[in-house]
Order: C-alpha cells, then structure tokens, then sequence
C-alpha cells in the first residue's frame, strides 16, 4: 500500500502515520511468534536542482527517462525531467543560450518549454538542444497522448532556442547560431491550452539512472510573464529523507514505537524487509496478548514544530513470524 508522506503541511503535526485498529489477531504470542515483519521501498532523493550564478547564467541537473513517450503508464505517455520556470498568461515567449548538455544519452536534452500543466502527462511544446542528435521542437498536442517532433541534426550547444505562443494559441519553435538569425522548424502547431501556462527551462538526461548537467545563459521572455523562478521534477518519484517507525499501541496506555535503523529509510529505493522483535514492544509495556492498534509513520512520532520532508513510500506483507533461524555452523 502506498503511504504519502508531507511533514511540512501547515496546520498539520510534522510526522505522517497511518494506522490500522486490529479487530482479530490481537494475541501476538499465539502459534510461536516473536517477531512483527514489514516490506518496505521507498525512493532515493531528487537530483534535480537549478542554479543561478554567475548572473545571467543557470545551471540545471536533471534525471528522468525522457520528456517523450514515457510509459504509457495507466494508459498515459508521461515525461520525466527537471522543469524550472514561471507563469504566462496569454501570449508570450522565451529565448535562451543552451550552452551546454551532458551527454547522458544520445538525446539528453536542455530547451525551453511551454507546458500547459505540472502533471506528468501534460500538453506542451518545447525546442530543445540534445547531446547528440541536433536540435528538435517536440510537442504533446493532447493530455496523455503521443509526442510528435521536428528535428534538425548536427547542431550541438552552445546554440540558441526559442518558444513562442502566439493569441490564437499556435506554438512556434526557432532555433540560432547568434540569437539574432531564426530559422523556424516544422510549422506553427495549434496546440491548445489554458490562457494561464507555466514557462521556463526544462532538462532531461533521457537514462533514470543517470544526472544530466545542462547551461543556460541569456534567457529573457515576452509576455505578461509572472513570478520568481521556481523549479521540481515533473514526473519523478523522489523522497525527502525521513525516519520510518512503526507504533503498536494496547487499548489504554502510550504507544511502542520503534524506528528503523537508517534515519533515511524513506530513500531506500529497493524492497527491504523490516523485522522487529516482538520483545522489543513488550520492553516499552506493551501487552502483546491485547494489542489494539498498529500505525506505521514518516518522521519523528509527536513532532509539532520541526519541519520535516515529504515523499511517498510502499508497505506491503505486513505479518508476524516465529523466530529467524540462526545459521547453520560451518565446518
């Protein structure tokens, strides 16, 4: 089961748990058992980021396995990458110096986009410089649909994109040797979107296991172009790191909580199993012949002022079990 995590919520405590009240299986000493098991995964941290400095100048670090057809995923193509950007209402563009991508792939990418929403599966056009296979004006004309694409190999970085969104909603993409002589690439796509879209830089390293580095200097925008820079993965599952507990309380009295060993479980990013000594309950008072409730949570139990992180991670097989083995001797 997933469990979504956001310590950092205003209003809310600053931990996160779900919890479950047993109505059978209450006697933990029934049939031999001695230890409480859980499987766990989680999700590493985010290597996305996006630097100004020196002025003028930003660097981009992104992952994901492409802004393109990814998946389909419930029936939906979704993209993965690092988007930095602002907010523009009605027509507008934006221009910039890609100066440098990290060949990560042949089509790890840095460009500048127009996306309709945040989501992963979002409508967007884009002019992008890839590493090694030119410079390309990639769109998704519709939520979840299939991408299309106008490419002009043989160009690598530095080398200059631009994006334009015209009144009637036709996207135009151009691309430059000096930032002042435009050659426009396919034609101008009538992809529709709200008046209000986000626009900025976008970076994808097209391999998930993979950071790709991008550069970007001299970007400017036209338009009623609004905000400060802000900057997230867009279809990237990524975790803050946060301790993983698990609290087993009896009808009346303080809960047991017991924490796992890495203060960064939530970023283990492979199925783990957790095993705890059923004694290690009975230790804090519990009655394990009576137990009430079970609640598994992200952070540190009872925090009200500290803030934390936010993520998700999966629980699954959750059981007791009679006492691990020792090993066998060797000869």
């Amino acid at each position: 089961m997933p469990v979504f995590f956001d310590n950092n919520k205003q209003g809310y405590s600053k931990y996160s748990q779900v919890e479950y009240t047993l109505t059978d299986q209450r006697d933990w000493t029934e049939g031999g058992v001695a230890n409480l098991s859980l499987w766990f995964r989680g999700y590493p941290a985010s290597v996305g980021s996006f630097v100004e400095g020196p002025t003028g100048t930003y660097t981009m670090t992104g992952s994901g396995a492409d802004i393109w057809d990814v998946g389909p995923a419930a029936g939906e193509y979704h993209d993965e990458f690092h988007f930095a950007y602002k907010t523009l209402s009605g027509p507008g563009s934006i221009v910039a110096r890609v100066e440098s991508v990290e060949n990560t792939n042949a089509w790890a990418k840095a460009g500048v986009m127009i996306r309709s929403t945040l989501d992963a599966d979002s409508v967007h056009a884009m002019m992008v410089v890839s590493a090694t296979s030119g410079v390309s004006f990639q769109r998704r004309p519709e939520t979840g649909g299939a991408s299309a694409a106008d490419t002009t190999a043989g160009i690598t970085t530095p080398y200059w994109v631009k994006i334009e969104r015209t009144l009637a909603g036709n996207i135009m993409a151009y691309s430059s040797s000096n930032g002042s002589a435009w050659q426009m690439l396919g034609a101008a796509e009538p992809i529709q979107m709200g008046s209000n879209v986000y626009i900025g830089l976008a970076v994808t390293s097209h391999d998930a296991a993979q950071t790709c580095r991008g550069g970007f200097s001299n970007v400017t925008t036209t338009g009623n172009v609004s905000g400060q820079w802000a900057n997230k993965d867009i279809g990237i599952f990524s975790n803050d790191a946060e301790p993983l507990y698990v609290a087993v309380s009896n009808s009346a009295g303080a809960p047991a909580v017991v924490v796992h060993d890495d203060p960064a479980a939530s970023q283990i990013n492979e199925w783990t199993e957790w095993i705890i000594p059923l004694q290690t309950l009975a230790d804090q008072g519990i009655t394990l012949t009576n137990v009430n409730k079970i609640a598994i949570g992200l952070g540190t139990q009872g925090n009200t002022t500290i803030p934390g992180g936010a993520g998700k991670i999966l629980i699954d097989d959750i059981r007791l079990i009679q006492p691990v083995p020792e090993p066998e001797p060797q000869p």
